[in-house]
């Protein structure tokens, strides 16, 4: 993987929506040296973890006003993990309709970048795997999951038209499964790394929905933030749609022995019902971001999980 040049975006003021979450507070701890306001209502986020030079707002990004200027606006507000968004469709619609209209109007009246945190669920179930960004998804529109998927999509479809009318430079990045320290792992809401972490080092049964043979592609966080800041620094994408996550696809029933393994856990695995609309297959088309932003992941799934597992072990 190339060498990162020094960031063009040192310095800038910049307005991160979700700025406390799990990504976002990996990311915020990188563009130190810049004036960072992040806004974040906490509602995902079980532990803050923001450096000093932060200015914090707690509150929900479609409420937040500002007359300040910015250089950059990244809007990464969402409910991630399907638990939680099944339970509060109404605030994940919220988060990716009218939150993005605020930042998207806050990026046009600074005449700033605008960088949003889209999904591999735009996705939905995909017909092609690895997914490149050329493949308009197969989504189903009203079902349980469609609040997430088809929010983020109407984001993406929003962010462009700012794009088209107003020549806004729009960059949106598609994250595939990325997981790492500080992931939500507390009960049913943690996503499936986490639980099943969390899991194994309680000697739980580790709980795997539907037959286990459906796929996912793991990336650790430490080569997504090498990822996202490579979008925002290089030149020349805006209006662009990139892939970030791996293109390695393992079955979840294998994760779940993976974790058990690297745990030491005595943790059996049990089978519950498949979640509804869950795609059978995901893993991401990197070849874009290798082209654009001379970048591949390089944390072997193994190392990533041992990190994880440690981190965790701390808190568990």
């Amino acid at each position: 993987m190339g060498a990162r040049k020094e960031l063009s975006i040192k310095g800038k003021k910049v307005l991160v929506t979700g700025g406390a979450g799990f990504l976002g507070s990996h990311l915020v701890e990188k563009l130190g040296g810049n004036d960072i306001v992040v806004v974040d209502d906490l509602s995902t986020t079980p532990e803050v973890v923001l450096p000093p030079w932060v200015t914090f707002h707690k509150k929900k990004a479609e409420e937040f006003t500002t007359n300040k200027g910015f250089d950059l606006v990244i809007h990464m507000a969402a409910r991630p993990s399907p638990e939680d968004y099944i339970n509060f469709p109404v605030e994940t619609m919220l988060a990716n309709s009218i939150a993005t209209y605020k930042m998207l109007e806050i990026a046009r009246r600074n005449d700033a970048p605008f960088f949003y945190t889209s999904t591999s669920e735009v996705y939905g179930s995909a017909e092609k795997v690895p997914t490149p960004e050329t493949y308009w998804g197969m989504v189903n529109p009203n079902g349980i999951r469609s609040c997430y998927d088809e929010s983020k999509r109407f984001s993406e479809a929003l962010a462009m038209s700012y794009h088209r009318q107003y020549g806004l430079d729009v960059r949106i990045e598609r994250i595939f499964n990325t997981y790492g320290p500080r992931l939500r792992g507390e009960g049913s809401y943690g996503r499936v790394v986490s639980r099943f972490i969390v899991q194994a080092l309680r000697g739980e049964n580790i709980t795997v929905h539907g037959d286990g043979l459906q796929t996912r592609a793991f990336l650790y966080v430490d080569d997504w933030v090498d990822a996202t800041l490579r979008i925002l620094e290089t030149k020349k994408l805006a209006g662009e749609v990139v892939n970030i996550g791996s293109d390695q696809e393992i079955t979840i029933l294998d994760l779940a022995k993976r974790i058990i393994g690297l745990a030491g856990s005595p943790s059996k695995i049990v089978f519950e019902s498949p979640r509804v609309d869950d795609p059978r297959r995901r893993a991401a088309d990197i070849s874009k971001a290798k082209r654009f932003l001379g970048w591949s992941p390089h944390t072997p799934l193994n190392e990533g999980l041992g990190k994880t597992i440690d981190w965790f072990r701390e808190r568990v």
